[in-house]
């Protein structure tokens, strides 16, 4: 029995992966053209692992690459993928609850909160990189928003778009739905054949 869904945010709930994706292009071709198709290298990646990986040591330029993309994150517009604000509602109304399940900080959630009074409304819960140890692929995220709850991690349904996303939730041993918003359906079908391009028109099953 589902008593919970649990949404990664960028390219689950807003519509957010495309302006991603232009602005890690254009940071890859300052910073590292070394890296082919840097913008879909790091994808899925949090902030820190990017940097680990890419800028380790170059505080200078992790500076300044954070300074962009907090101008650009203020700056960025927040639509909610088609459909998702009267999914979200018709789960809240079944009496499911709900959470973000989130790599983003608290600096970038302000942004969206500007941008939409109402978002906190649709979630009993938002939980940002501030509130885990381990980033995505681990589990650790979506088993802490589980016992939040105090429901079993296979009472949940988790929606992710990247692949690092649906590691993690894959591995936490919770249902698992793919949004086909930053990577193909079969790509996706890869690690779930549960797979939906939008909310528009969807029911969640208890199947």
């Amino acid at each position: 029995m589902i008593k919970a869904c649990l949404f990664d945010l960028d390219g689950v709930v807003l519509d957010t992966e495309p302006l991603y994706t232009l602005f890690w292009h254009d940071m890859g071709n300052k910073y590292r053209p070394d890296v082919p198709d840097f913008e879909y290298v790091i994808k899925g990646q949090t902030l820190v692992q990017i940097y680990d990986k890419y800028f380790a040591g170059e505080e200078t330029m992790q500076k300044e690459i954070t300074d962009l993309l907090n101008e650009y994150e203020h700056n960025m517009s927040y639509d909610y993928i088609v459909g998702f604000e009267h999914f979200v509602k018709e789960l809240r109304n079944k009496g499911l609850k709900t959470a973000v399940v989130t790599s983003s900080n608290l600096e970038k959630m302000q942004n969206v909160y500007k941008r939409h009074p109402e978002f906190k409304g649709y979630f009993d819960e938002i939980l940002t990189s501030e509130d885990f140890t381990e980033s995505k692929p681990s589990p650790d995220c979506y088993l802490k928003a589980a016992a939040y709850f105090g429901v079993l991690p296979e009472e949940c349904v988790v929606f992710e778009d990247s692949f690092n996303g649906l590691r993690s939730g894959i591995a936490s041993g919770a249902r698992v739905i793919g949004l086909a918003t930053t990577n193909s359906v079969a790509e996706i079908e890869a690690y779930t054949k549960e797979v939906i391009s939008n909310y528009e028109g969807f029911t969640l099953s208890d199947d």
